[in-house]
């Protein structure tokens, strides 16, 4: 039984992080070696599979990912609207 949540994905972050994977011009790779190098053991697919909503992303996880793009948890979680380092930008 495969549990599902908004729209049939597993995990709301999924697509932030996809966005600022992209922004920051980092392939799914990339991010998973970032992620490597300070202590989550995470593959180029299992990022594929978070940033498609097939994945659950463990809360422990939220705080590498929010590492590693330079953002908040809240961030990820759609919790803040914008990432803080736009936040004041206007």
């Amino acid at each position: 039984m495969k549990i599902s949540g908004q729209n049939g994905k597993v995990n709301s972050c999924g697509g932030r992080i996809r966005e600022i994977r992209q922004q920051k011009g980092l392939s799914q790779n990339a991010l998973a070696v970032k992620l490597q190098l300070i202590g989550l053991g995470m593959t180029q697919k299992t990022v594929s599979r978070i940033e498609t909503g097939d994945r659950v992303v463990l809360d422990y996880e939220l705080k590498y990912f929010a590492e590693v793009l330079d953002v908040t948890v809240g961030y990820l979680l759609g919790l803040e609207e914008r990432e803080p380092s736009l936040l004041g930008a206007e």
